[in-house]
């Protein structure tokens, strides 16, 4: 199933906006585009997965600092640094017997890696992923809300489909009454014409074999399956879980009974009905490939 929602917050200096997206697909593809912080990933993959178990999922997490990005702060490492560098400068000076005017404090600060630009590096991430973790929660509950709002449409779509199967199976049946006395008479030359020109046929063999030519001509068992078709399809509509597999399953039963159907019609009134209920029931099977 379809959706999107984005969710943007402050903590601190911290800002960070979550983005999610999905798109269908027949299981559940979970891709992440996460900070590097500890323990983030493996946190998120379980929370989403409770909320989404089919489709293509993108979840984006961007972050970045409020505080100003030119703010200037004493590098403790750095001045370590510089000041045992002029230790060891003046002494190898005074060794050569070179005397250095002592050095200024701006003279130490402009030394390179004294001073540092932008904001301390966070040590402690734990606070920052707790928050983020909770602000996930309401980015997964707008996420939710938007595809069951999809959802009920596309029952809708999907219920009026059924209904439309459904009628034709009702068609086919009609139509498979009318072409019984068709079949009969058919069955009845067929038997005359063997009768005529085999006349030392035994008789029960050939009516032994016209009756398995009935049988295979006969739709009444795809047309029963068909109407079991129908009524687990409004059943899987009523269900609260998640039902996309099972009804890509049963879309997959209702072709091979339509296929069969229109193999065995002997009509062109049941092979257009056939027909009609294939195109029906692929329209269906198109729609069910967005249903989680």
């Amino acid at each position: 199933m379809t959706g999107f929602a984005a969710r943007s917050g402050r903590s601190g200096t911290q800002d960070w906006q979550w983005d999610i997206r999905s798109v269908n697909g027949k299981g559940l593809d979970l891709r992440l585009r996460l900070p590097e912080i500890e323990g983030l990933e493996v946190a998120v993959r379980a929370v989403v997965g409770r909320v989404a178990a089919r489709g293509n999922v993108s979840l984006t997490l961007r972050l970045s600092r409020s505080d100003s990005p030119d703010a200037l702060r004493l590098s403790p490492e750095g001045l370590r640094a510089a000041l045992s560098a002029i230790a060891a400068t003046e002494a190898a000076a005074r060794a050569r017997g070179v005397a250095l005017d002592p050095p200024r404090a701006t003279d130490i600060l402009s030394l390179r890696g004294v001073i540092e630009q932008g904001p301390p590096p966070a040590t402690d991430m734990a606070p920052l992923r707790a928050v983020l973790l909770d602000d996930l929660d309401a980015l997964l509950d707008d996420f939710a809300a938007m595809r069951r709002a999809e959802g009920v449409h596309l029952g809708r779509i999907l219920a009026g489909q059924i209904d439309r199967i459904e009628a034709l199976v009702a068609q086919a049946d009609t139509a498979a009454e009318a072409r019984r006395p068709e079949v009969q008479a058919a069955l009845s030359a067929a038997l005359a014409r063997v009768s005529e020109a085999a006349p030392g046929a035994d008789p029960a063999r050939i009516a032994q074999e016209l009756a398995l030519l009935a049988v295979k001509a006969d739709v009444t068992e795809e047309l029963d399956r068909l109407r079991a078709h129908v009524a687990a399809a409004r059943a899987l509509l009523a269900e609260a879980g998640p039902v996309g597999r099972k009804f890509d399953f049963l879309t997959q039963e209702f072709v091979r009974e339509a296929n069969t159907l229109c193999s065995k019609s002997g009509s062109a009134a049941l092979t257009a009905i056939g027909l009609d209920l294939k195109q029906a029931i692929d329209q269906m099977r198109e729609q069910v490939q967005n249903v989680e």
